[in-house]
């Protein structure tokens, strides 16, 4: 019992380090550099991976850590950087944490993997409390912003897709560093060219990119995936749950955001959906597996804020 709680409260840091980013970005960082920010997020933070994993990729491995890392790291990272800075942040998580319901559904348009109706109902309990919190809320609400927030989704759902195809020959730690290394180094001659020069942070700025490299990153997806292995899926599941509750408490606790009872109740709904829409795989954690059997769980995306919710 001591040893689950130890990995359950391991695992949490990730969907709470998840959960602050939204209000570290939309405070601490700049507004008008969006590229330089997702690049310096994910390079150094893929490197980080790497040192610990110390794999290389192989193979095919190399043209789809580009793919993915494009969608998974180049572009999400972007767009969830821009949505970060135009939305409130109890709006930004709480549209984010409907992601794993939007990927579901897209998988089924994409592949035709068919949600069981539990899981159907659950994506439409969470987009409804989404609509909910979004048209109840008392001021603007950025369409840029929630543009770019549905364009995360949409990127991130596609790259899981691929993920979950590409999964045979690959750690997912390994293929997490990768991918994170392949969008940063695709972002930083663009990063140079639309934006100029790095940006050039003062103390407070630098301390948010710190977090959000290292933290929000680098340490969170090695906490996310040491839970992975020792603990159920369903399990890890409603840990992720943190993540939204991480990002409303802070956007009304500490950025003064208003949060009023119909805003709640499209929370509640959207945790609740999230809840039904998860998967039921509840069976042994893969860390106890045979070690000589690979494990079968998809690549995660590098956007995991958006889609680790519900794994």
């Amino acid at each position: 019992m001591e040893a689950n709680l130890r990995w359950v409260l391991l695992t949490a840091v990730a969907p709470v380090a998840w959960g602050a980013n939204y209000y570290v970005t939309r405070e601490f960082l700049p507004a008008d550099r969006p590229l330089w920010g997702a690049a310096l997020r994910a390079l150094p933070a893929g490197l980080i991976l790497l040192a610990l994993c110390r794999r290389r990729p192989r193979g095919a491995w190399w043209w789809r850590s580009a793919v993915l890392g494009l969608l998974n790291t180049g572009v999400f990272f972007v767009l969830l950087y821009v949505a970060s800075q135009l939305l409130a942040t109890s709006i930004a998580s709480t549209v984010m944490a409907a992601s794993p319901l939007a990927m579901m559904l897209i998988a089924w348009a994409l592949v035709a993997e068919r949600p069981a109706r539990a899981h159907l109902a659950g994506a439409l309990v969470g987009l409804g409390g989404v609509g909910l919190m979004v048209l109840t809320r008392t001021g603007p609400v950025s369409l840029p912003g929630l543009a770019a927030s549905v364009a995360a989704m949409l990127v991130s759902s596609c790259g899981y897709v691929l993920a979950g195809r590409w999964r045979d020959g690959a750690d997912v730690l390994a293929s997490t560093s990768w991918q994170l290394i392949a969008g940063g180094v695709v972002l930083l001659p663009v990063a140079a060219l639309a934006e100029g020069a790095p940006p050039a942070p003062a103390l407070p700025e630098l301390l948010a990119f710190g977090y959000v490299t290292v933290v929000a990153t680098a340490l969170a997806f090695a906490a996310w995936f040491a839970g992975l292995r020792h603990l159920p899926a369903g399990t890890v599941g409603l840990i992720g749950l943190l993540n939204p509750l991480t990002g409303v408490l802070l956007g009304t606790a500490v950025a003064g955001e208003e949060l009023g009872p119909l805003q709640a109740g499209g929370l509640l709904l959207v945790l609740a959906g999230v809840v039904l829409g998860r998967p039921r795989g509840a069976g042994r954690p893969p860390g106890r597996r045979r070690s000589g059997r690979r494990s079968r769980m998809p690549a995660a995306p590098a956007g995991s804020e958006a889609c680790r919710s519900a794994p």
